[in-house]
């Protein structure tokens, strides 16, 4: 099963957590993606949703 990359060409950081603005992923994250396995990409991308709902909110 292919996992596609939640990446949504905006790259911007929250200094806060770490994590992008556009996909919620962190450097590492992005930086493995392509060398991950599947069930791992599935695993961060569950989180996604919940990050950036996280990361809208405390600003």
């Amino acid at each position: 099963m292919k996992v596609r990359s939640p990446c949504i060409n905006v790259c911007r950081f929250d200094r806060r957590s770490g994590w992008c603005t556009g996909c919620g992923r962190t450097v590492p994250e992005i930086r493995d993606w392509q060398k991950m396995r599947p069930k791992a990409r599935q695993a961060i991308l569950s989180e996604l949703r919940r990050r950036l709902d996280s990361s809208k909110a405390s600003r």
